[in-house]
């Protein structure tokens, strides 16, 4: 009779290439919403021509978001180019 396997090598989570490329991700963007939301205040914000008066935390995550966007959308170009390239 036959035996098969059913033990595969594991590999650990925390060495896995997803994983290690996603910790940077997570960990900044763990320090950058505490970070925001320890920032409560009221602020007077200039959007090119009125005053707005909002909470600092609401500006920062605006901000926050629209550099995740950025990178997420800078990232996805660079891939499509890298992936036309003749080989």
């Amino acid at each position: 009779m036959t035996q098969t396997s059913t033990d595969k090598a594991h590999t650990p989570f925390l060495s896995r290439p997803g994983v290690r490329r996603l910790m940077p991700f997570v960990l900044i963007t763990a320090i950058a919403l505490v970070f925001i939301f320890e920032n409560r205040t009221s602020v007077e914000i200039r959007l090119l021509i009125p005053m707005v008066t909002m909470p600092l935390w609401g500006a920062l995550l605006i901000a926050w978001a629209l550099g995740i966007l950025a990178c997420f959308f800078t990232a996805r170009r660079r891939s499509n180019r890298h992936s036309k390239r003749p080989r």
